[in-house]
């Protein structure tokens, strides 16, 4: 079996992907995920790109110690710099530069010729292996590179210091059978290409990153880059739980195995959908509600006779319990804490004194409380940031009053540094004019809603309502989220989230 390394570029592919900027709590939050997951590499971000990139990298580079952090740079010599500022502090600090090797982005994109494109990757490599040893050199655009010439540049990115070769499917346009092809050619055309690992990274513009990946492994490659959830630009990235139970299932056809702890990934999906503000599709593979559910009659008579007609792996494999024990009023602290590490969470004492108050807050509401809505109070802990004395507002309380023959009334008073402020407003329903009357109170900049859901978190008329607001301000969008067995409460708290994260951000 061959040893797979899985680089994680969720914080920085992923986070490109329209809708889905996340700020630094949030990267942090989702980077001790990738810990927890036992990725190799996480890829924290694009350093030079802006101040807030800069701090997350230096941040996660600083935090994580379980696996190496890098950060990506262009092939110029103020983006290494950067770079190296932002991982130096990191266990493993690993510097990727990248420049593009295809006749159409060399022209247009470029506008160098292919001998300057050589000369530039020899001066790049170079620089960059002044820092340190770990460098990843990647082709971007690989898969539309003349082979010949993409050997070249591979071979003198090796003999400069590149210890990671990556052979990007930038734009999804190849098939597995040519990943493989490319990646054996590389193998045999390039000297010294057994001192190094190649690496794929796979776009999913034809629905193929996932088996694009496989390919590039059997075809050699000892590395795949990849992101929870498939997040990125376009259509997305290599989706990691997908490669990774793929890899895991058909190990005898593949050959190739990992590191990753397999059980921590539906907890990292989850937190990476409540960050962005999304819900997994119902039919997404390994994570999606449906994944292990079964409605036929006939393959419900199957899995009763044996799961395995059906299924080709357990929802626990992935970290989806199925048992649902039940806590409730009269469980203590203990009991909680207990139950909260089997689910394989292990919360700080601050973060677990704030999720017992919940809890049993939702007890006196909620006649059966279950694993569902234990991990959902959790989980909107980790997403929600709480307000600060300086620049956040809460909810004291509100009142509604709204029928389907008068206009509907909403008063709100919210809390901040110790003051309370009150704003009343008309509205098209009660979720409208509670939305309108924290406007009157706060007075945001000028936004758009982009996503507004309500999900009910289990079952019965007194379950738990999810909520989530996407607001878009400028370029950027700002994602909040309600709990409550009250969706008028969920959808003000979840608001009141997204503006302060809004302001917040103004205020910079």
């Amino acid at each position: 079996m061959k040893d797979v390394k899985i680089f994680d570029t969720t914080l920085r592919d992923g986070e490109q992907s329209p809708g889905c900027s996340m700020n630094l709590r949030e990267k942090i939050e989702i980077a001790k995920c990738l810990e927890k997951l036992r990725v190799d590499v996480i890829e924290a971000g694009f350093a030079i790109s802006s101040p807030g990139d800069f701090e997350s990298v230096s941040t996660i580079a600083s935090t994580v110690k379980d696996c190496s952090v890098a950060s990506l740079a262009r092939a110029t010599v103020g983006d290494i710099d950067c770079a190296w500022d932002a991982v130096k502090h990191a266990v493993d600090p690993r510097i990727h530069l990248f420049i593009a090797t295809s006749p159409l982005h060399m022209e247009y994109k470029l506008r160098m010729t292919p001998e300057q494109v050589l000369e530039k990757t020899v001066a790049m490599v170079a620089h960059a292996s002044k820092y340190c040893s770990n460098i990843e050199f990647s082709a971007e655009d690989a898969t539309r590179s003349d082979p010949e010439f993409l050997a070249k540049v591979v071979d003198v990115a090796i003999k400069n210091g590149a210890k990671v070769v990556n052979i990007p499917d930038t734009v999804g346009y190849t098939t597995p059978a040519e990943m493989r092809a490319l990646i054996e050619y590389l193998n045999t055309n390039v000297e010294n290409a057994d001192t190094i690992e190649f690496s794929v990274h796979c776009h999913n513009d034809l629905g193929m990153a996932v088996a694009n990946s496989i390919g590039g492994v059997m075809g050699g490659a000892k590395q795949i880059e990849c992101t929870i959830n498939g997040l990125g630009e376009r259509a997305g990235n290599t989706s990691l739980e997908e490669v990774v139970m793929a890899m895991r299932t058909r190990a005898d056809i593949i050959g190739a195995t990992t590191r990753i702890d397999t059980t921590q990934i539906y907890r990292a999906s989850k937190t990476v959908y409540n960050v962005i503000g999304q819900s997994a599709p119902l039919n997404k593979p390994i994570v999606g509600k449906n994944a292990f559910a079964h409605e036929s009659g006939i393959h419900q008579h199957g899995v009763l006779a044996n799961k395995q007609t059906y299924e080709i792996l357990t929802p626990e494999a992935v970290g989806i319990h199925t048992n649902n024990i039940v806590l409730g009023k009269h469980s203590g602290r203990h009991a909680f804490e207990t139950h909260l590490s089997d689910l394989g969470y292990n919360l700080s004492t601050d973060e677990l004194e704030r999720c017992f108050a919940e809890f049993k807050a939702l007890c006196d509401k909620k006649k059966t409380i279950n694993d569902a809505d234990i991990e959902a109070i959790v989980m909107h802990k980790s997403a929600v940031e709480e307000p600060t004395t300086t620049d956040g507002y809460s909810l004291d309380w509100f009142a509604v009053h709204t029928s389907n023959f008068t206009t509907s009334t909403s008063t709100v008073c919210l809390l901040k540094d110790g003051e309370k402020f009150e704003g009343v407003s008309l509205g098209d329903g009660p979720i409208d004019a509670s939305f309108k009357a924290i406007d009157n109170i706060i007075n945001p900049p000028e936004h758009t809603f982009d996503i507004y859901t309500i999900n009910s978190i289990s079952e019965g008329k007194d379950t738990l309502g999810d909520v989530k607001v996407k607001l878009t301000c400028g370029n950027k969008t700002y994602v909040g989220r309600g709990l409550s067995t009250d969706i008028i409460e969920a959808s003000i708290v979840a608001y009141i989230n997204a503006i302060n994260k809004l302001q917040s951000a103004e205020n910079k």
